[in-house]
C-alpha cells in the first residue's frame, strides 16, 4: 500500500507537460509501464499493418484459389471414375444414330417411299385422293420433306393404313389429321400431313461425330 500511495503522490505532483522522454528512467512507475504499453502496442499495430495483413490476404487469395482447383479435381475425378461408363454410353448412341441414319431416306429414295405409301393404302383397300410432294425445308442437321396424303376408306382401314406407314422402314413422321365424313356411306376422307428427313451431306452430327 506505501508503494502505491508514493505512485499516487509521485503522479499528483508530476508535470506532464515538463516531461521528458530522455528521462523516462525516472518517471513515477505507473508512467513508464503505460509508455511501454503504448510502444508496445504501436509495434503490435505496425507489425500487423505491415507484414501480417498482406500476409492474410495472400492467405485468402490461395485459400480461394485452393477451393477452386479442388472443385475442378473433384469434377474432373468425376469424370474419370465414369469415363468408362460414359463411353459405353457413347458407343450406344453412335449405333443408335447410325441406325436412325439408315432409316432417313435418301433424294433418290423418296419417289420409292411414295409408292410403299401408296401401296400401303392400297393394301388397306382405301381409295388414293392424292400424295403430293410439297418444298424441302432445310433444318440444323437434316432436310425435312413433307407430303400432303388424302385417302377415303372406312374407319379400321385408315387406322391400319396409319399404323402400316408408320411402320415403314423409312422414318415417316404423321402430323395434322382431318377426319371427315364422307357424305354418302360409312367412309371417311382422312388428309394429313406427313415429313420424311433426309441427312444434309456434310454437316456434323448433333453429338458431335464425323
Amino acid at each position: 500500500m506505501s508503494f502505491l500511495n508514493a505512485e499516487v503522490r509521485r503522479l499528483k505532483s508530476t508535470d506532464f507537460q515538463d516531461l521528458d522522454l530522455k528521462e523516462a528512467g525516472i518517471w513515477p512507475v505507473t508512467l513508464q509501464v503505460v509508455l511501454v504499453l503504448i510502444v508496445f502496442g504501436a509495434l503490435f499495430w505496425a507489425s500487423h499493418w505491415f507484414l501480417a495483413a498482406p500476409k492474410a490476404e495472400d492467405l485468402e487469395r490461395l485459400q480461394a484459389k485452393e477451393r477452386q482447383l479442388l472443385s475442378k479435381f473433384e469434377t474432373k475425378a468425376f469424370k474419370a471414375a465414369n469415363l468408362p461408363v460414359m463411353r459405353e454410353q457413347m458407343a450406344e448412341l453412335e449405333t443408335r444414330m447410325e441406325q436412325l441414319l439408315e432409316m432417313l431416306p435418301t433424294d433418290a429414295e423418296v419417289p420409292a417411299l411414295l409408292d410403299d405409301i401408296s401401296e400401303t393404302a392400297i393394301n388397306n383397300q382405301l381409295e388414293v385422293e392424292y400424295i403430293r410432294l410439297k418444298p424441302a425445308q432445310n433444318r440444323d442437321f437434316y432436310v425435312e420433306q413433307p407430303f400432303d396424303i388424302k385417302v377415303r376408306g372406312d374407319y379400321h382401314r385408315i387406322a391400319a393404313f396409319v399404323s402400316g406407314v408408320a411402320g415403314l422402314s423409312r422414318i415417316v413422321t404423321l402430323h395434322d389429321f382431318v377426319l371427315t365424313p364422307v357424305s354418302q356411306g360409312e367412309d371417311l376422307e382422312l388428309s394429313l400431313l406427313a415429313k420424311t428427313y433426309n441427312y444434309r451431306q456434310g454437316a456434323p452430327l448433333p453429338s458431335g461425330g464425323k
